[in-house]
């Protein structure tokens, strides 16, 4: 069921508080680079890292971050370099170094027996960071609508999407961020999404650099995530919704087949920030993953 202006901030006690509840638990975490990443860290239990997705930040996990810690988990999520309350350098944002930041997260917490959560582009971040840094501190992976394994399409990679399409996108960034943004509100919250929930959206999407939103969308386009994928040995959950884009269903099942064990739980009429707009459904089987 889309997520309505009531039902939104009936659960998340109404969105102007949103920024409030992420500064209550919040703090700053240097990387190895000498960025800072803004970082919630709330609740205690079991670690729960949430890695959002592109030009988003941890203000897009409140529906996540009071019901999950009065379940008894621990609630970690930052915002990515470039991103909401981050540092915003003018370039760094190649996968190496946004594995290295959550790498960076772990180890300044020493959090272990971590379930991780990638959304779309933080998928990407989550398999780069098992395979770069080892699993000794995760226990279990949710991979949500995720942009893995190859997004683009190559010789090799029939099934990806033609360059001249991410061209267009940064194109359309470059001339007019806001417009192309808001165009794109309805396939990340669903096409009847209340206009307060894409204004509270929005307002969380502009807060990352025109450089990082450049540059992000070349490093989750021109990856190749494929040989990651053999790395990732910890329990895998990946998630979709079936209103979210055509290339989702398909990146889902190649995700799947490259992680052995791994398996896909589908969303009937979700859009692509399901966690938002079915929140009831993925907090209760995320616990139930967690928990098994």
């Amino acid at each position: 069921m889309p997520m309505t202006r009531r039902s939104f901030l009936t659960a998340s006690a109404a969105a102007p508080l949103v920024p409030a509840l992420a500064r209550a638990a919040s703090g700053t975490i240097d990387t190895r680079d000498g960025q800072r990443l803004f970082t919630i860290d709330k609740g205690t239990g079991r670690p729960v890292v949430f890695i959002h997705g592109w030009t988003l930040s941890s203000a897009i996990w409140s529906l996540q971050t009071d019901a999950l810690t009065s379940r008894g988990l621990r609630v970690v999520a930052y915002d990515r370099r470039g991103h909401g309350q981050s540092s915003k350098p003018l370039s760094g944002y190649g996968y190496d170094a946004l594995a290295d930041d959550l790498a960076a997260v772990l180890d300044r917490l020493d959090l272990r027996d971590v379930l991780l959560v990638g959304h779309s582009m933080g998928a990407g971040e989550v398999v780069h960071y098992l395979a770069r840094h080892g699993s000794a501190r995760i226990g279990r992976a949710i991979l949500i609508a995720p942009t893995t394994p190859y997004a683009l399409k190559t010789d090799d990679n029939p099934q990806g999407v033609d360059r001249a399409l991410y061209d267009k996108i940064v194109a359309a960034l470059q001339a007019d961020r806001q417009g192309y943004l808001a165009a794109g509100a309805p396939g990340l919250l669903g096409r009847n999404a209340e206009p307060e929930l894409i204004d509270w959206a929005m307002s969380i999407a502009l807060q990352a650099s025109p450089q990082a939103q450049v540059d992000c969308l070349r490093a989750f386009s021109e990856t190749d995530f494929r040989p990651d994928l053999a790395a990732v040995t910890v329990p895998t959950l990946i998630v979709y919704g079936t209103a979210d884009s055509p290339i989702t269903p398909i990146n889902a099942r190649r995700t799947q087949a490259g992680i052995a064990g791994s398996r896909v739980e589908i969303y009937e009429g979700a859009p692509h920030a399901l966690f938002v707009t079915d929140a009831e459904r993925f907090n209760r089987d995320l616990l139930q993953f967690a928990r098994s």
